[in-house]
C-alpha cells in the first residue's frame, strides 16, 4: 500500500484568491489523486513576514510533513517567498532548485532563469517553493515531486523520512 503523506500548500500572491487560485487548487488536487492528504491549505500576500508565519506554523505543526508553497519566486519587486522561507531551513534540498530549472528548460528556455525554486526542510518537515504559474507546478509535480513521494521509488526518495506514513 502506498504512504500517504501529510501536505500543505501555500499560495503567494497579491492577487489570487480561493476562486482563482488554480496552482493551489492544481496542487491539493494532484496531492489527492496521488493519496496523499492535504491538511491545510492558505493564501498568503507576497510578503516576507506573512509568508515566514504560516510556514512557521505549519513546520511547529507535527501532522505536517510536507509544504509545497506557489508563487512569489520570480524577480520582480514583491516576489519574496525565498528570502522569507530560506532563514526557517535547517537544510537545504541543493539539487531541487537545479533540477527544476533543468526541466523547466526544456518547456521555456532561458526564462527559466528567472525562477528562484527552492527547497530545504525544517523540523523534519520538507518544504518546496515553487513558481506561481500552474504550468511550473505541473512541471515540478510531474519531473520531481511526483516519483519523490513515492516511497516505492528506488534508490531513493523523500517519503521514506517518514516511517509512520
Amino acid at each position: 500500500m502506498a504512504k500517504s503523506l501529510n501536505c500543505a500548500v501555500l499560495t503567494v500572491s497579491d492577487t489570487r484568491v480561493a476562486g482563482t487560485d488554480t496552482s493551489g487548487n492544481w496542487l491539493a488536487e494532484t496531492l489527492a489523486q496521488a493519496g496523499h492528504q492535504c491538511v491545510a491549505r492558505q493564501i498568503v500576500k507576497d510578503d516576507v513576514y506573512q509568508i515566514r508565519k504560516v510556514m512557521s506554523d505549519w513546520i511547529a505543526d507535527p501532522r505536517i510533513q510536507v509544504i509545497i508553497s506557489t508563487g512569489g519566486t520570480g524577480f520582480s519587486h514583491r516576489d519574496s517567498t525565498p528570502e522569507a522561507v530560506t532563514p526557517l531551513f535547517d537544510q537545504t534540498i541543493d539539487g531541487f532548485g537545479e533540477l527544476f530549472r533543468q526541466i523547466s528548460y526544456a518547456e521555456i528556455g532561458s526564462s527559466t532563469i528567472q525562477s528562484r525554486a527552492v527547497a530545504g526542510t525544517a523540523n523534519r518537515t520538507l518544504i518546496f517553493c515553487l513558481p506561481g504559474s500552474t504550468n511550473a507546478c505541473q512541471t515540478a509535480w510531474e519531473g520531481i515531486l511526483r516519483e519523490q513521494f513515492d516511497h516505492t521509488h528506488t534508490p531513493c526518495n523523500f517519503a521514506t523520512q517518514f516511517p509512520d506514513a
